[in-house]
This record gives structure tokens, sequence and C-alpha cells, in this order.
């Protein structure tokens, strides 16, 4: 049987609940049916993503730190349950009257840079892409910093997409487009299995036995398990590929948030070259944009989350040290998914789910600016 709840605690849920029926009317009413359903995707994703704390730079804290490798072979499962839908749907979906694309981009410095840089500021911030989404959504202050230091280095970073583009690059690798969906599905978990395989040995060296799995509470007012939480971002994922056509994404929003503020603001951002075949894009309005509305949907279904648990509880007071380590993660989070083709989600999961090889050189440069900065910050290096 639940608690009761406290008379607060079921206003705020009733205020959030008209909040998010109010952000599903306005997008239906905007966009259609298709837009809604992309919503109605990243409410799914707020909501899960709270529940199960299913945050990328945690886990990697702990795994570089301590060497507690539950968080990343989660994340490797997650990979492995959407590839082996994803695969098949890139290479035969047009004949199923689905039209896929992966997320493929080369193998280039600038991904090698941005990685690091994004996973730099991870470790600072204390959240990724979408960790910053659904925490914000929980109701951190101290995220609001973030996400806004986010959006102001997503759009610097336009300023110098096309200088990176132009440095040496090899060729993007795609185990789909090379191999066929059924021996790159199979590459792929070859190379998931070589990481399981190390991270568990590393966690049974180090601490003796595997680090143990948290159960699930209450569906709607959690604890979720990290199973469960990864079983319902993967479906966010394969609804995704269904719906739009591609992998999830995060922070090209950003990017395109940041371009409106800066044009309203007087900038004239549409002379800027990265935007010279982008007018299209940036005249629309937000609501018009899928990943926008997806990430409305992920901070307005986090909001959900933490009201049913009864922890929205807003902490205004900041100091000074929080709000610039906040704003120092964020402006290179901005800056480094942007010149590195996206996130934890856009570039790594995406990347990886797509058997594009950059999502594996993303997570290796991002996982050493990751131990960079918990050095600087903590003076805890890599645990070998």
């Amino acid at each position: 049987m639940e608690p009761i709840r406290p008379t607060s605690d079921l206003r705020k849920l009733v205020l959030v609940l008209a909040g998010v029926a109010a952000l599903l009317l306005s997008v239906w009413m905007a966009t259609g049916a298709k837009l809604l359903g992309a919503t109605a995707i990243g409410l799914v994703a707020g909501f899960a993503l709270y529940h199960a704390a299913f945050g990328f730079t945690s886990h990697w804290r702990v795994f570089l730190t301590e060497g507690l490798g539950q968080g990343l072979r989660m994340q490797l499962v997650l990979i492995g349950l959407v590839a082996s839908i994803a695969f098949p749907l890139i290479g035969y979906g047009e004949a199923w009257g689905l039209v896929v694309r992966g997320s493929v981009a080369p193998l280039s410095f600038g991904v090698v840079a941005g990685a690091f840089v994004f996973g730099f500021g991870m470790m600072f911030a204390g959240g990724c892409g979408s960790g910053t989404l659904f925490t914000v959504g929980g109701g951190s202050t101290r995220m609001l910093f973030t996400l806004g230091a986010f959006v102001a280095g997503s759009i610097f970073a336009t300023l110098h997409v096309p200088w990176w583009r132009s440095l040496p690059s090899a060729p993007s690798f795609g185990l789909v487009q090379e191999f066929g969906a059924p021996l790159g599905l199979i590459v792929l978990f070859a190379l998931l299995a070589a990481i399981w395989i190390y991270a568990q040995r590393r966690e049974m060296r180090l601490h003796g036995k595997l680090q143990s799995s948290r159960q699930t509470g209450s569906i709607l007012m959690g604890p979720w398990s990290l199973w469960l939480g990864v079983a319902a971002i993967a479906l966010v994922s394969v609804a995704t590929l269904v719906l739009l056509g591609r992998p999830w994404g995060i922070t090209s929003a950003f990017t395109l948030w940041g371009a409106k503020i800066a044009s309203f603001a007087g900038v004239d951002v549409a002379s800027w070259p990265y935007w010279q075949n982008r007018q299209g894009w940036l005249a629309r309005p937000v609501l018009t944009d899928a990943t926008s509305v997806m990430n409305f949907g992920i901070i307005a279904g986090a909001m959900m989350a933490a009201s049913f648990a009864g922890r929205l509880q807003p902490r205004l007071r900041l100091t000074p040290s929080d709000m610039g380590t906040a704003i120092l993660g964020g402006l290179c989070m901005g800056y480094g998914a942007r010149i590195a083709y996206g996130c934890n989600i856009g570039a790594y999961l995406g990347g990886s789910i797509s058997g594009s090889a950059h999502g594996l050189l993303w997570m290796i440069a991002a996982l050493i600016g990751s131990a960079v900065a918990l050095k600087l910050r903590t003076g805890k290096g890599f645990v070998v």
C-alpha cells in the first residue's frame, strides 16, 4: 500500500500533470500527431531516466575512480538491445516501408577533441546531455545553470565547426554498410562482450565481487532497477527510430535554442557559415523541431517522476562554486557535443546502435576527458 501523500505534494503533482497536458496540447496544435508522438516518447524517457537514475556521468565516475562497472555494463546492454533492432531497420527498413538512417560520422579530430571536452565537462557539471535534462526536470536549480551554459557553448561552437570539419579525417565506417546487418551485429556484440569482460574482471579484481543490483520499488514512485531503466530507454530509442527515422538525439536542439536566443538579441546568426545550409531549420518555430519537443518531454517526464515520488523540492541556495562548476561543465559539453556530432546520446548511443566506429571513438575520448577532469577535481585518477 502506497503511503498517503502530504497535501503540498499532491498540489505539485496536479500542477505538473496540468503542465504536461498543456505541453502535449501545444505541440499537437502546432505540429500534429507525429511530433506529439515524439513529445510522448520524451515523457517516457524523462520518467525512466529519473526513476532509474540512469546517468552516464555517475556510472563513468565510479567506473574510473572505483572500478565499479555495473553502470557501464548496463550501457552496453542498452546498446546491444537497441542495435539488435536498429541494424535490421537500417539495412532492410525500406523493404518494410520504413526509411531509417543511422548516425554514421567520419573518424575525425573533431570527434576526438569534442568527446574529450564533453567528457571533461560532464565531471564538472555532474551530468551529461540526457542527465542535464532529467535533473532539471527533477528540480535541480544548479543544473539550470548547466543547461544555460550548454546552450551557450553549443551556439558558440557553430562559429568553429567549419574549421573542425576542414581538418584531415578518416572516412566514416559503418558496420551495417560494410558487413550487412547480420554480420555487423555479430561484430558489434563481440566488441561489447570484450568491454563487458574487461569491466567485470577489473571489478572482481579490485573488489572481490560484483556490485549488487538495485531492485525496483514502485513503477510510479520509484526507484527503478537499472534493468527496468534500460528496458524503458531501449523502448524510447527504438520508438524514436521508427517514428523519426533516425536515432535519438538531444544537443542539436540546444544549438537551435542558442541560435534563436542570439538572433532575438540582435546577433546575425544566419550569416554564419554553419547556418548557411540550415536557414529553414533556423526559421522554423521551436515546437516544430522534433529534438526540441522530445527534450521538453524529457524535462516534463522527469518532473512527473519527481512529483510522484514526492521529491520535487528545488534547492534555491547555490554557492559560487556550485554555479561556477555548473557553468564550466555546461560550456564544455555544449562546445564538445557540437564538434563531435553529438553527446552521450546522439554520438555514443546513437553512433553505436548505428554501427558507426565514431561511437566507440567518442566513448574512448570522452572517458579520457572524464578521467582528466576527475583527477583535477578530486585528485582521484583511473584505478588500474
